[in-house]
């Protein structure tokens, strides 16, 4: 995955909303998520002096999954703690 060009992706679909109904850029989206999952991409990251940096496209990423994977209920049986 091309980081610039999936973050170039992510920005545009920010933008404009009707593109989450194009295949191509949820796959974008999913892609960006799998790798936020493995560990490869960070929302946020330390960088010099204890400071952090947030990885906004990533961010937009995350909320921009939301719409496009479809809703389940998932049972788990008696559920204590």
């Amino acid at each position: 995955m091309d980081i610039q060009s999936a973050k170039d992706i992510i920005e545009k679909v920010w933008e404009d909303r009707q593109l989450l109904g194009d295949t191509a850029f949820q796959n974008s989206i999913r892609e960006v998520i799998e790798e936020l999952d493995k560990g490869r991409l960070r929302v946020a990251e330390p960088v010099k002096g204890g400071v952090w940096k947030v990885n906004e496209w990533i961010k937009k990423a995350v909320v921009l999954y939301f719409p496009i994977q479809q809703m389940k209920v998932m049972e788990v049986g008696p559920f204590e703690f």
